[in-house]
C-alpha cells in the first residue's frame, strides 16, 4: 500500500496555507513527494469557491472587520465557507491517478472517511442523498471543496469539531440560504479534542483511499516546531 504522509501544523493564516499547498501541489505532481494530507486550523476567514459571489457574505466590512474574518477568494469548488479555530480542516494533496479513481469518486472517498470518523463518537453522519459534504439531520457538519490539477488534489475538507457555528450567520454556507450548521461539540453536548479527531479522520481517509497513512515529525527547537517538516532527509517546507 502507498503512503500518504499526514502533517499536523496547527494553527495557520488562510493565505500562507495556500502558498504552502501550492508549493507542495507541484512537488506531488513532479513525483519528488509521496501523497500529503495537511490536517490544521485556519484563523477567521470566510473562503469564496469558484462559484462563490460576494453577495454570500451577508455581515458588512465593519462587522467583519470587529469580528477578525478576512473575505478571500480562492480557486477551490464550490461557494462560500467559513473556517476558524476548533475546526478541523484537511488538504489531501494525492495523486488521483494511484488508484483512486476521478473526481466524484474522491469527493465520495473524503466524505466516507468524515462519516466514518463521526460514527467512532457516536455521530450518525450522512453524506449519501445530500448536497456535497457531510450532514447530521439537516444541518451540515463538514464541507467539501476540491480542485484537481495535473491528477493530484488541492483543498479539501473543514469538519467543524468545536466550531462557533455563530460565525456561519455572517455568510451563506455553502449557497445554501439559511443552511443549518452544527459542530461535533454540539452534537455530543461537551468539548472535543481537534487534535484526537484529526487522528481519527486520517486513519478514516487512508482506508477510504486505499493509502498507509504515516505522521511526520517536526523538526523541533526547543519546544517549538519550526517549518521543517521532513519526510525523512527532504524536507518539505523549507
Amino acid at each position: 500500500m502507498n503512503p500518504c504522509l499526514a502533517i499536523p501544523l496547527g494553527r495557520i493564516p488562510y493565505a500562507p496555507a495556500l502558498e504552502m499547498q501550492r508549493r507542495l501541489h507541484a512537488r506531488v505532481a513532479a513525483v519528488e513527494l509521496p501523497d500529503l494530507l495537511l490536517l490544521l486550523e485556519h484563523d477567521h476567514v470566510i473562503t469564496l469557491g469558484k462559484r462563490g459571489k460576494g453577495t454570500d457574505v451577508l455581515a458588512d466590512s465593519e462587522t467583519l472587520a470587529g469580528l477578525g474574518i478576512e473575505v478571500i477568494a480562492t480557486d477551490r469548488g464550490g461557494e462560500a465557507t467559513y473556517h476558524g479555530p476548533g475546526q478541523l480542516v484537511g488538504y489531501p494533496i494525492v495523486n488521483l491517478r494511484g488508484g483512486i479513481g476521478g473526481a466524484l469518486r474522491y469527493v465520495t472517498a473524503l466524505e466516507s472517511a468524515l462519516v466514518a470518523a463521526l460514527a467512532e463518537y457516536g455521530i450518525p453522519a450522512v453524506s449519501e442523498g445530500r448536497p456535497t459534504g457531510v450532514w447530521v439531520g439537516d444541518a451540515k457538519i463538514a464541507a467539501i471543496g476540491v480542485k484537481i490539477s495535473r491528477g493530484v488534489s488541492m483543498h479539501g475538507f473543514a469538519l467543524n469539531v468545536s466550531t462557533d457555528t455563530a460565525y456561519f450567520e455572517n455568510l451563506v454556507p455553502c449557497g445554501i440560504p439559511g443552511g443549518s450548521v452544527t459542530s461535533m461539540a454540539l452534537e455530543l453536548g461537551r468539548p472535543v479534542s481537534v487534535e484526537r479527531v484529526a487522528s481519527a479522520v486520517a486513519r478514516n481517509f487512508g482506508t477510504a483511499i486505499g493509502r498507509a497513512i504515516e505522521w511526520a515529525a517536526p523538526e523541533r527547537v526547543g519546544e517549538r516546531a519550526t517549518a521543517a517538516w521532513y519526510v525523512p532527509g527532504v524536507s518539505l517546507l523549507g
